[in-house]
């Protein structure tokens, strides 16, 4: 193990990507059509409306020619892809400060520098932890900043990835993949490979565990198709989207992968302090997110 996170220590050294400084006018559009796959297009911010916090990953996208994707779909080179041969991503969590208001239909400027880099052992193996910053401005004016994590392997099956479990039941084409509010205040989402397939449309997420399942299983050693990390980072805001709660901060950690056919809801708590803590479980109690929100 000790010579696992040492080699891969060694193929990073000195790795320290140029800031990426992306422009856009953020365009009502790709909102609406989030605010559809959740199952409530009426909830649709309009053009001078504030973004919604974490729908940023939906702009500053890029799409990269087929040939310059690799065999799992993601991009084979990047400012901000670590050096391993035969990269595994996961999406791993994050935080979001809030300082003004992200407005639509104005430019906005994201800027992504990379904060760091650092090896660890997991149950899997060693693992390439990789946090990059969104810096969100309107005006010249800082808007918003999200720290992402990222972790990486070279060759191997995720960590959390289950070969030889049965996946969760498919759901049929008939199932409506939207948000409902269940008795008790709890948000569900079935999910189905529709609604993977709109996300990864959405945003420019070519990784092939969203949606070739047979790669999913075969190559990667997953079950069934993988939910995206940022679609349960939505899920778990959505309720405060809903009630028009001005959010302050938010840290979340995605803990273990949710697979297509899955019914996802949204468990929140009011802690004593007043922030809110919030979950992601699957019907048999699994959970798969969680999250504190602390309200301006």
């Amino acid at each position: 193990m000790t010579e696992d996170i040492e080699a891969i220590a060694a193929m990073v050294e000195g790795w320290r990507p140029e800031p990426l400084v992306t422009g856009d006018a953020l365009a009502a559009a790709p909102s609406a059509a989030l605010a559809a796959v959740l199952g409530v297009p009426e909830t649709a911010p309009a053009e001078g409306d504030a973004l919604p916090p974490l729908w940023h990953g939906l702009y500053f996208l890029t799409w990269p020619a087929r040939a310059a994707l690799g065999p799992d779909g993601h991009p084979l080179h990047g400012r901000f892809l670590p050096p391993l041969p035969e990269r595994r991503r996961m999406f791993a969590g994050g935080r979001f400060t809030a300082h003004r208001p992200v407005v639509l239909g104005t430019p906005a400027e994201c800027t992504t520098v990379h904060v760091r880099t650092e090896p660890k052992s997991g149950r899997g193996g060693a693992m390439l932890f990789v946090t990059i910053r969104n810096e969100l401005r309107q005006n010249g004016e800082l808007c918003a900043v999200e720290e992402q994590d990222l972790v990486y392997r070279s060759g191997l099956p995720h960590p959390g990835a289950a070969p030889g479990r049965a996946a969760a039941a498919g759901a049929s084409a008939e199932t409506a993949a939207e948000t409902a509010e269940q008795p008790g205040g709890a948000l569900r989402l079935t999910t189905d490979p529709q609604l993977l397939f709109r996300v990864s449309a959405l945003t420019a997420n070519t990784h092939r565990i969203h949606y070739d399942e047979p790669y999913a299983r075969e190559v990667e050693g997953y079950p069934g198709l993988v939910v995206h990390g940022p679609l349960m980072t939505w899920l778990m805001l959505e309720p405060l989207r809903r009630e028009k709660s001005v959010l302050g901060s938010f840290a979340y950690r995605i803990s273990r992968p949710a697979f297509v056919g899955a019914e996802l809801a949204v468990v929140r708590e009011h802690a004593a302090d007043g922030a809110v803590e919030l979950r992601v479980e699957s019907g048999d109690g699994t959970v798969h997110a969680t999250g504190r929100a602390e309200l301006a």
